[in-house]
């Protein structure tokens, strides 16, 4: 096949407008085509660019939504009061209410205003509002600075899931999901550590250490958002006038790849009808079921290990912040060896059940064992299969939608449910319930069971339709070519 060098041939020749609705690389001259050494070399600075700095500011968000729980430990419930009553769980709750209803518009604006512009002003005004958390006066002031959190957390996660599964085909974004979350666990698990660090400040300035925690990941906060300002890239069709990234050839040869896998790669405009057409759609709220499922066992993870690890297992409060690592990191490599499997062989359901099983296992072990060995042992395996089960999620809705305003939609209602599980997890562990949290480690039990039957019941729809379509009885998703990936 013949090649050509982007030396060789004018980038103006490749305009982005020029490909939109093309479906097919085979419709392309041979002599537009990159090499497939070339073409390594964009994905690896799509890679470097985007998912790097998308996971750099999502490890820091999840950082600061969930560092309460180390802060807690700090000093925090004793000098604000919250342990008196549900304040604590009232506290944690507050954030994912304006969490969840702010997510659809930010899903649009950020399509509006471009990821840059977008992301990059919410990361640092949230970076503001962690510092002022390090000066609050008593527990109303820090439920109000949570609730300002939410609402600007709301657009960063589901805008992230939106932007990533618009630049990768469906068998590559797996993969890059998991990077993602990955560094958002590297956070978690280097979480402790540093909250552990931090509050060696205390007494500096007239500051208690778990003040320190809050202005000092607020400041980190800041310059990564202002990073962001100069690093993070747009959607494909605009991507060209991001700073020192790829060229208008090279967007335009990355959106004819993506519409020959999946034919949504072209910018759509904005109608309201078209948006909210996929909430008729029921697998949509399948999918958010699942991520509900996830997130309710991984959140109460977030805010509820070091206290379960302080009080249930004996650990002193260093311990009990350190000891949070390890679990993370082997959370880490699961997370990345099921989504190198699930990717290589086009598989998603399998990858989902394993994981879910792999919490059941590890739940019962962490929260009704007598031996805290054991215990913690059961803390790696759950720890494991809820965060490995969130990329998987992810993926296995990006695989099985198509359209960019459904994609919007689709990545919204998942992470709203993503808060509404938040929510549950801070009303399942009680304070009441401590150290031991029972009701809460049932319900964990049940998400991840629900997890297996609602994987199960659709993939069974999904394969039902695959062969209808096969046999020319059903279009899915408006596209003839189109299959579900099981």
């Amino acid at each position: 096949m013949a090649t050509i060098t982007p030396e060789e041939k004018p980038s103006t020749d490749y305009r982005i407008e020029d490909i939109a609705g093309e479906k097919s690389t085979s419709e392309i001259d041979a002599e537009e085509e990159f090499t497939p050494q070339e073409q390594k070399s964009i994905i690896r600075r799509i890679d470097l660019r985007l998912v790097s700095m998308t996971g750099l500011a999502y490890c820091v968000s999840l950082m600061d939504r969930t560092n309460l729980s180390m802060a807690a430990v700090a000093g925090l419930k004793e000098e604000l009061r919250l342990d008196l009553g549900q304040r604590y769980s009232i506290v944690v709750l507050m954030f994912f209410v304006p969490y969840i209803l702010f997510q659809p518009p930010m899903t649009v604006v950020i399509r509006k205003l471009g990821p840059t512009l977008f992301l990059s002003s919410i990361i640092v005004s949230w970076a503001v509002i962690m510092i002022g958390m390090g000066f609050v006066k008593d527990w109303g002031q820090l439920t109000l600075m949570r609730v300002l959190l939410g609402i600007l957390e709301a657009g960063y996660f589901p805008g992230c899931v939106y932007l990533l599964s618009c630049w990768y085909t469906r068998y590559d974004v797996q993969k890059r999901f998991s990077v993602f979350y990955l560094i958002g666990c590297v956070a978690s698990a280097l979480a402790g550590i540093l909250a552990f660090g931090l509050m060696q400040l205390n007494g500096r300035e007239g500051l208690t250490g778990w003040r320190w925690i809050f202005i000092l990941e607020g400041v980190i906060t800041g310059v990564i958002g202002l990073l962001c300002f100069v690093l993070l890239v747009d959607f494909p069709d605009k991507a060209h006038k991001s700073w020192r990234f790829l060229n208008e050839r090279e967007c335009a040869w990355l959106i004819r790849r993506i519409n020959a896998d999946r034919n949504d790669g072209a910018a759509e405009p904005f109608a309201l009808k078209k948006f909210l057409r996929p909430a008729l759609d029921l697998k949509i709220w399948g999918f958010a079921m699942i991520f509900f499922s996830l997130t309710t066992v991984t959140y109460a993870i977030a805010y509820f290990l070091p206290i379960i690890l302080r009080h249930g297992m004996g650990y002193g409060v260093g311990e009990s912040q350190c000891l949070t690592a390890p679990p993370f990191g082997f959370a880490g490599i699961v997370m990345y060896g099921t989504a190198w499997v699930a990717d290589k062989y086009r598989m998603r359901a399998p990858i989902l059940i394993f994981n879910a099983l792999l919490a059941i296992i590890g739940l019962p072990m962490m929260g009704f064992a007598t031996n805290s060995a054991v215990r913690y042992v059961g803390v790696f395996l759950t720890v494991a299969g809820a965060n490995a089960n969130i990329p998987a999620c992810m993926a296995y809705q990006a695989n099985n939608v198509r359209g960019q305003w459904t994609r919007a939609f689709s990545s919204a209602t998942l992470v709203g449910f993503g808060g509404i599980g938040g929510i549950a997890s801070s009303l399942v562990f009680r304070e009441q319930d401590a150290p031991g949290y029972e009701p809460g480690m049932y319900a964990a039990i049940a998400c991840n069971i629900l997890i297996i039957v609602l994987v199960c019941c659709m993939s069974l729809w999904f394969r039902h339709c695959n062969k209808q379509a096969d046999r020319g009885e059903r279009v899915i998703e408006n596209d003839a070519s189109f299959r579900y990936t099981i």
